[in-house]
């Protein structure tokens, strides 16, 4: 029965990482290249303008874009090397915890069956409208930004074949960590499943997911965003919506919220050594997500949305 089960999760875990790495290398092959560009630079100049309205320095348009091109790993390492405050950084810190990685992400969630214009709207336009909040509402934080234990990058990479294999290597090590997560991840959920574990906990998390307009199969797909994040996540997603039954309407909900809200604890302490206060981020981000999610979903039961998503098949 185990050995079944496991059989059946590598499977599984294959078959996802397949599907998510066609996806994710071409992705991150091409924006890793972008950076020995001149459109990076173009970008940073052309918003910087706008970064005053949000409490930032100029400068601080150069994690921005590189935490949304790219991950948040590569925003922090721009954070290092710039002299800024307290308040820029954990600024900074609540945008790309909305908004990083877009364009894997978008680009996973769209495999998933989630519209791009609702992932960049919800994830650009959670991150603008905190930045100007907390740059209106706090006054504090002008202190210098102490940062610990993580130390920048300085080697630079010339010439062009070292530049294509940087990006070739930063592509393949993605899909390898993807593979480190999805294959036990799927091996273990089997198992889960095998055992009616799993339904149990969607029993239990069955109060939580209703109150939040979903029904109990939904569970799953929360569980493996929280903790897992919206790309590594996206492989238990993929086989909820085909085996579990999880419909267009509460996929589309839990997306709202995973959006706001992924991968807690990895995206919440990766911020701990650049000095800033992270359980405000963390209840920044959960807090968000869960008004979000209630606003849209009686947005939709009201007007009559919810009906016609639940009549649509999942494609």
């Amino acid at each position: 029965m185990l050995l079944e089960s496991v059989k059946k999760g590598i499977q599984v875990g294959f078959k996802t990482t397949w599907t998510l790495g066609k996806v994710i290398f071409p992705v991150t092959l091409i924006v890793a290249l972008l950076q020995y560009t001149p459109i990076l630079p173009w970008v940073i100049d052309f918003i910087s303008p706008m970064m005053k309205l949000l409490g930032l320095s100029g400068d601080a348009a150069i994690p921005l874009v590189l935490g949304n091109f790219l991950n948040l790993y590569a925003a922090i390492g721009a954070i290092l090397t710039l002299d800024l405050t307290v308040k820029e950084v954990f600024i900074l810190a609540v945008m790309l915890s909305f908004s990083h990685n877009l364009i894997v992400e978008s680009t996973v969630a769209m495999k998933v069956g989630v519209k791009l214009w609702l992932v960049l709207v919800t994830r650009l336009g959670l991150a603008i409208v905190s930045a100007v909040v907390i740059n209106l509402v706090w006054q504090g934080g002008g202190e210098s930004a102490q940062y610990g234990l993580i130390q920048p990058e300085t080697e630079e990479v010339t010439g062009l074949g070292a530049i294509l294999w940087a990006a070739i290597e930063k592509a393949g090590i993605g899909i390898f960590q993807l593979a480190l997560i999805v294959i036990p991840l799927m091996i273990f959920i089997q198992i889960l499943k095998d055992l009616q574990w799993l339904k149990k906990f969607s029993g239990t998390m069955s109060p939580i997911t209703r109150s939040l307009g979903m029904h109990e199969n939904t569970s799953t797909t929360m569980a493996a965003g929280l903790l897992f994040g919206l790309a590594y996540g996206a492989g238990v997603m993929i086989q909820a919506v085909e085996e579990d039954g999880v419909g267009k309407k509460d996929l589309t909900l839990a997306f709202i919220f995973l959006m706001a809200c992924h991968a807690v604890v990895e995206d919440t302490l990766i911020f701990i050594p650049l000095g800033i206060p992270v359980w405000p981020l963390f209840l920044i981000r959960l807090g968000v997500a869960i008004m979000l999610t209630l606003i849209v979903g009686f947005i939709w039961k009201r007007t009559g949305i919810v009906r016609r998503k639940e009549a649509e098949p999942y494609l």
